[in-house]
Protein backbone atom coordinates (compact mmCIF):
# COMPACT_ATOMS: atom_id res chain seq x y z
CA UNK A 1 0.00 0.00 0.00
CA UNK A 2 1.33 3.46 -1.13
CA UNK A 3 2.47 5.30 2.26
CA UNK A 4 0.27 8.66 3.29
CA UNK A 5 2.94 11.79 3.60
CA UNK A 6 2.62 13.78 6.61
CA UNK A 7 4.12 17.00 7.05
CA UNK A 8 5.00 18.53 10.10
CA UNK A 9 6.03 22.15 10.98
CA UNK A 10 7.49 23.01 13.45
CA UNK A 11 10.27 25.34 14.70
CA UNK A 12 11.63 22.74 17.44
CA UNK A 13 13.91 20.89 15.91
CA UNK A 14 14.17 18.03 18.68
CA UNK A 15 10.50 17.48 19.14
CA UNK A 16 10.29 17.78 14.81
CA UNK A 17 13.07 14.29 14.94
CA UNK A 18 11.15 12.70 17.62
CA UNK A 19 7.95 13.41 15.77
CA UNK A 20 9.35 11.73 12.21
CA UNK A 21 10.92 8.79 14.00
CA UNK A 22 6.94 7.67 15.67
CA UNK A 23 5.51 8.60 12.47
CA UNK A 24 7.72 6.55 10.09
CA UNK A 25 7.37 3.55 13.02
CA UNK A 26 3.69 3.69 11.97
CA UNK A 27 4.52 3.60 8.33
CA UNK A 28 3.79 7.01 6.86
CA UNK A 29 6.64 8.84 5.14
CA UNK A 30 7.37 12.58 6.87
CA UNK A 31 7.90 15.43 5.23
CA UNK A 32 9.79 18.35 7.52
CA UNK A 33 9.25 22.64 7.60
CA UNK A 34 10.79 24.73 10.46
CA UNK A 35 8.04 28.09 10.07
CA UNK A 36 5.16 28.78 8.30
CA UNK A 37 6.61 29.96 5.39
CA UNK A 38 8.78 26.33 4.50
CA UNK A 39 5.41 24.68 5.40
CA UNK A 40 3.33 26.55 2.37
CA UNK A 41 6.16 26.48 0.21
CA UNK A 42 6.41 22.34 0.75
CA UNK A 43 2.65 21.34 1.30
CA UNK A 44 2.82 23.02 -2.53
CA UNK A 45 5.71 20.95 -3.77
CA UNK A 46 4.55 17.47 -1.93
CA UNK A 47 0.68 17.92 -1.52
CA UNK A 48 0.62 15.75 1.47
CA UNK A 49 -2.14 13.91 3.07
CA UNK A 50 -1.80 15.67 6.56
CA UNK A 51 -0.26 19.01 8.00
CA UNK A 52 1.08 18.89 11.54
CA UNK A 53 0.96 22.37 12.60
CA UNK A 54 2.44 24.36 15.47
CA UNK A 55 1.50 27.77 16.29
CA UNK A 56 4.45 29.81 17.77
CA UNK A 57 7.26 30.11 14.85
CA UNK A 58 9.13 32.71 13.59
CA UNK A 59 9.01 33.87 9.67
CA UNK A 60 5.18 33.17 10.02
CA UNK A 61 3.27 31.58 12.70
CA UNK A 62 1.22 28.40 12.26
CA UNK A 63 -1.84 30.49 12.30
CA UNK A 64 -1.15 32.98 9.35
CA UNK A 65 0.02 29.85 7.56
CA UNK A 66 -3.25 27.79 7.78
CA UNK A 67 -4.91 30.39 6.51
CA UNK A 68 -2.75 30.80 3.37
CA UNK A 69 -3.78 26.65 3.12
CA UNK A 70 -7.27 26.86 3.01
CA UNK A 71 -7.30 30.01 0.60
CA UNK A 72 -5.47 28.05 -1.77
CA UNK A 73 -7.21 25.66 -4.39
CA UNK A 74 -4.50 23.22 -4.73
CA UNK A 75 -4.23 23.07 -0.55
CA UNK A 76 -7.76 23.93 0.94
CA UNK A 77 -9.02 19.89 1.55
CA UNK A 78 -6.03 18.68 3.10
CA UNK A 79 -6.63 18.15 6.79
CA UNK A 80 -4.70 20.04 9.66
CA UNK A 81 -3.92 19.72 12.99
CA UNK A 82 -2.61 22.16 15.40
CA UNK A 83 0.14 20.76 17.80
CA UNK A 84 1.47 24.04 19.95
CA UNK A 85 1.81 24.88 23.29
CA UNK A 86 -0.59 27.29 23.34
CA UNK A 87 -2.77 26.43 25.33
CA UNK A 88 -5.69 29.03 26.12
CA UNK A 89 -9.22 28.54 24.78
CA UNK A 90 -9.34 32.08 22.27
CA UNK A 91 -6.32 30.94 20.46
CA UNK A 92 -7.81 27.19 20.41
CA UNK A 93 -11.16 28.13 19.11
CA UNK A 94 -9.43 30.53 16.48
CA UNK A 95 -7.56 27.81 15.03
CA UNK A 96 -10.59 25.69 14.69
CA UNK A 97 -12.29 28.28 13.06
CA UNK A 98 -9.78 29.30 10.56
CA UNK A 99 -9.74 25.68 9.34
CA UNK A 100 -7.96 23.37 11.85
CA UNK A 101 -9.13 19.62 12.06
CA UNK A 102 -8.23 19.35 15.71
CA UNK A 103 -6.30 21.20 18.13
CA UNK A 104 -3.57 19.27 20.19
CA UNK A 105 -1.70 21.15 23.45
CA UNK A 106 1.50 20.03 23.95
CA UNK A 107 2.90 18.12 25.68
CA UNK A 108 1.51 15.25 24.46
CA UNK A 109 2.54 10.96 24.32
CA UNK A 110 3.38 10.38 20.71
CA UNK A 111 0.86 7.50 21.48
CA UNK A 112 -2.12 9.75 21.80
CA UNK A 113 -0.48 12.00 18.98
CA UNK A 114 -0.80 9.40 16.51
CA UNK A 115 -4.01 8.30 17.36
CA UNK A 116 -5.07 11.34 16.70
CA UNK A 117 -3.89 11.76 13.83
CA UNK A 118 -5.45 8.21 12.56
CA UNK A 119 -8.81 9.51 13.71
CA UNK A 120 -8.58 12.44 11.67
CA UNK A 121 -7.59 10.82 8.82
CA UNK A 122 -10.20 8.53 9.46
CA UNK A 123 -12.78 11.02 9.17
CA UNK A 124 -11.21 12.96 6.27
CA UNK A 125 -11.73 9.88 4.30
CA UNK A 126 -15.07 9.39 5.18
CA UNK A 127 -16.28 12.99 4.21
CA UNK A 128 -14.34 12.55 1.22
CA UNK A 129 -16.29 9.58 0.19
CA UNK A 130 -19.27 11.88 1.05
CA UNK A 131 -19.19 14.07 -1.92
CA UNK A 132 -21.31 13.70 -4.97
CA UNK A 133 -20.17 16.36 -7.60
CA UNK A 134 -16.56 16.58 -8.11
CA UNK A 135 -15.05 19.27 -10.46
CA UNK A 136 -11.67 18.02 -11.80
CA UNK A 137 -9.58 19.48 -14.58
CA UNK A 138 -12.11 20.09 -17.67
CA UNK A 139 -14.60 16.83 -16.17
CA UNK A 140 -17.52 17.03 -14.17
CA UNK A 141 -17.63 13.53 -12.52
CA UNK A 142 -21.65 13.26 -11.20
CA UNK A 143 -22.29 10.41 -8.81
CA UNK A 144 -25.91 11.09 -8.55
CA UNK A 145 -26.33 10.58 -11.96
CA UNK A 146 -23.41 8.27 -12.65
CA UNK A 147 -22.29 10.39 -15.51
CA UNK A 148 -18.81 12.28 -16.69
CA UNK A 149 -19.17 15.61 -18.63
CA UNK A 150 -16.64 17.45 -20.06
CA UNK A 151 -18.12 20.39 -21.69
CA UNK A 152 -20.82 19.80 -24.22
CA UNK A 153 -20.02 15.71 -23.97
CA UNK A 154 -21.82 13.43 -21.51
CA UNK A 155 -19.56 9.85 -20.66
CA UNK A 156 -21.93 7.21 -19.49
CA UNK A 157 -19.39 4.74 -17.95
CA UNK A 158 -20.13 1.15 -16.75
CA UNK A 159 -20.73 1.08 -13.05
CA UNK A 160 -16.70 0.10 -12.11
CA UNK A 161 -14.72 2.02 -14.16
CA UNK A 162 -16.74 5.41 -13.07
CA UNK A 163 -16.39 4.42 -9.46
CA UNK A 164 -12.93 4.12 -10.00
CA UNK A 165 -12.56 7.06 -11.52
CA UNK A 166 -14.16 8.63 -9.33
CA UNK A 167 -12.52 7.49 -6.24
CA UNK A 168 -8.80 8.25 -7.46
CA UNK A 169 -10.24 11.89 -8.98
CA UNK A 170 -11.70 12.34 -5.07
CA UNK A 171 -8.10 12.37 -4.37
CA UNK A 172 -6.21 13.89 -6.74
CA UNK A 173 -2.56 13.93 -6.68
CA UNK A 174 -2.72 10.76 -4.14
CA UNK A 175 -1.11 7.73 -4.79
CA UNK A 176 -3.24 4.61 -4.48
CA UNK A 177 -2.38 0.88 -5.07
CA UNK A 178 -3.75 -1.82 -6.78
CA UNK A 179 -5.00 -3.43 -3.77
CA UNK A 180 -6.07 -0.56 -2.07
CA UNK A 181 -8.14 0.47 -5.37
CA UNK A 182 -9.51 -3.13 -5.07
CA UNK A 183 -10.73 -2.95 -1.72
CA UNK A 184 -12.42 0.24 -2.11
CA UNK A 185 -14.22 -0.09 -5.50
CA UNK A 186 -14.44 -3.29 -5.82
CA UNK A 187 -15.06 -4.39 -1.47
CA UNK A 188 -12.54 -6.13 -0.09
CA UNK A 189 -14.48 -9.25 0.23
CA UNK A 190 -14.94 -9.87 -3.07
CA UNK A 191 -12.05 -11.68 -5.32
CA UNK A 192 -10.58 -10.17 -8.13
CA UNK A 193 -6.98 -9.84 -9.13
CA UNK A 194 -4.44 -6.43 -9.52
CA UNK A 195 -4.94 -6.79 -13.24
CA UNK A 196 -8.19 -6.22 -12.84
CA UNK A 197 -7.67 -2.43 -12.14
CA UNK A 198 -5.09 -2.27 -14.92
CA UNK A 199 -8.18 -3.04 -17.55
CA UNK A 200 -10.27 -0.27 -16.25
CA UNK A 201 -7.69 2.21 -15.85
CA UNK A 202 -7.04 1.08 -20.34
CA UNK A 203 -11.16 1.19 -20.44
CA UNK A 204 -11.69 4.52 -18.99
CA UNK A 205 -8.61 6.31 -20.75
CA UNK A 206 -9.96 5.16 -24.33
CA UNK A 207 -12.78 7.01 -23.05
CA UNK A 208 -11.98 10.08 -21.42
CA UNK A 209 -8.13 10.12 -22.93
CA UNK A 210 -5.20 8.64 -20.67
CA UNK A 211 -4.21 12.33 -19.83
CA UNK A 212 -5.78 12.37 -16.83
CA UNK A 213 -5.47 8.97 -14.17
CA UNK A 214 -1.38 8.52 -14.14
CA UNK A 215 0.92 5.61 -13.51
CA UNK A 216 3.00 5.41 -10.78
CA UNK A 217 5.48 2.41 -11.87
CA UNK A 218 5.87 -0.09 -8.97
CA UNK A 219 3.30 1.15 -6.93
CA UNK A 220 -0.14 1.82 -8.41
CA UNK A 221 -2.02 5.18 -10.22
CA UNK A 222 -3.25 8.33 -9.01
CA UNK A 223 -5.40 11.15 -10.77
CA UNK A 224 -2.91 13.83 -12.06
CA UNK A 225 -2.48 17.43 -10.69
Amino acid sequence: MAKQTILVVDDEKDLLDLIEYNLKKEGFDVLKAENGEEGIKIAKEHNPDLILMDIMMPKMDGLEAVKHIRSDDDLKAIPIIFLTARSDEKTEVEGLDIGGDDYITKPISTTKLISRIKAVMRRFEETTEEVNRLEVHDLVIDKDRYIVIRGDEEFQLPRKEFELLYYLASRKGKVRDRQTLLNKVWGDNIYVVDRTVDVHVRKIREKLGDHYIETVKGVGYRFKE
